[in-house]
């Protein structure tokens, strides 16, 4: 393959999203920024919608914008970010975080599914996801096996593993639609489908997902979802998550978390909870008005670009990737941990080195290049398409490449920070 900086530029030149860049803040141009599926760019107009929400809606307007604006804001931008995984009006809400909202949505699984007592997830979904169903198994009195389905090859899951997990005494199955440290993808539809036939309620969660792939949740029939906002979506730090609820089921789903958001008339104060028909059930406590606003502008940028367009770039950076740590990476001792069929395949890669952690840390600290680091040896390399150049993908790799001929990374030491 052509590994030369000028093929590369090239790439960038066909590239229709190219301009998108320059919608995001970028203080330094010589850092490249591998991080967007662990925190995405702030873009340029959050910051001048943030300015006005402080200002005007807060600072003039005061306690009136609860009415004018802020009290409807969750489900507006729901329906916003629903165009983008599939979704209809009124089936997703922003709301708390990607934990509770998974707490939220198990209990209410279970509830549905008194009589099967096994939930089914996977050894690659995120631990948060893995630490809630041990919790929602205790609050239930530890009466459900939590099967694991085990990976034969350390990046992916065989689906012959999965028929095996799911059987007639599954209530759920829930994991990571794109897994977060090899990016796996799972077919949606024949995973819902093969669950449904067995009864089994489907929840996915979308964090790794939502903005970087395209998620059809009406067409897969997927029961319930959740996912984060502050990764592809590039809603900042911290940002209020979302979840999705199927239309037909948001009636019988009940939450275990009565607030008074989540009130069918929040504003008669009655003393006894009476839940709201729709899916402003699964709301709690006041919303994250300022969070809100700087979601919508993320995903409003993702709308402009279209999620087949994203996916096609995605699909681009990633290929180029994976054919540059083959050619240019791969004597040095890197592997490839990220399945190399594109349609398993999320829009971060991971390369795989025995000295990973100390490699990943000479990248930050002396060659300006900010990826992450997952044990126990995995650089996460997120390939964001709204601001991701090939440009930024053969840097990344010719610098990675530096530090191996001068052996840069053999002045770090392998003690583990507390963030990776």
């Amino acid at each position: 393959m052509d590994t030369s900086l000028n093929y590369a530029q090239s790439l960038d030149k066909e590239d229709e999203l190219a301009h998108f860049r320059l919608r995001f803040f970028k203080p330094d141009p010589d850092m490249i920024y591998m991080d967007g599926n662990s925190l995405g760019r702030l873009p340029n107009e959050t910051i001048q919608n943030m300015e006005r929400l402080v200002k005007e809606e807060w600072g003039t307007r005061l306690i009136r914008s609860w009415g004018e604006k802020w009290f409807t804001s969750s489900t507006k931008v729901g329906d916003k970010l629903a165009k983008l995984i599939g979704a209809s009006d009124g089936e997703v809400v922003i709301s708390d975080s990607t934990t509770v909202n998974l707490f939220k949505l198990t209990m209410a699984a279970l509830e549905m599914r008194p009589a099967s007592k096994k939930i089914v997830t996977d050894v690659f979904n995120f631990p948060t996801d893995l630490y809630v169903l041990q919790g929602c198994n205790h609050l239930k009195g530890d009466a459900y096996q939590i099967d694991l389905i085990n990976s034969r090859d350390g990046i992916s899951i065989d689906w012959q593993d999965i028929i095996d997990a799911i059987d007639d005494q599954t209530a759920l199955v829930t994991l990571s639609h794109v897994v977060f440290k090899s990016g796996f993808m799972y077919d949606g539809k024949a995973l819902t489908d093969y669950a449904h036939s067995k009864g089994a309620l489907v929840l996915f969660d979308l964090s790794h997902s939502v903005g970087s792939v395209p998620v059809e949740l009406n067409e897969w029939g997927v029961d319930f979802a959740v996912g984060c906002t502050y990764k592809y979506l590039n809603g900042g730090p911290g940002s209020p998550a979302f979840l999705y609820v199927r239309k037909d089921l948001q009636e019988s789903a009940v939450s275990p978390i009565w607030g008074w958001f989540g009130d069918g008339k929040p504003f008669a104060f009655d003393l006894e909870y009476t839940p709201s028909p729709d899916i402003r059930r699964f709301l709690c406590g006041t919303t994250s008005v300022m969070s809100i606003e700087a979601i919508e502008t993320g995903v409003e940028l993702l709308l402009e670009a279209g999620m087949d367009r994203l996916r096609k770039k995605s699909l681009g950076l990633s290929n180029y990737m994976i054919d540059l740590v083959d050619e240019v990476l791969a004597p040095f001792g890197f592997k490839v941990g990220t399945p190399r069929d594109p349609a398993c395949r999320g829009s971060h890669v991971s390369i795989q080195h025995p000295d990973g952690y100390r490699i990943n840390r000479a990248l930050i600290e002396e060659m300006n290049v900010i990826p992450d680091f997952r044990e126990p040896n995995n650089i996460r390399l997120g390939l964001t398409p709204l601001y991701t150049s090939y440009e930024d993908v053969w840097n990344t790799v010719e610098r990675l490449h530096v530090i191996m001929q001068t052996s840069k990374h053999e002045q770090y030491s392998n003690a583990r920070s507390s963030v990776t």
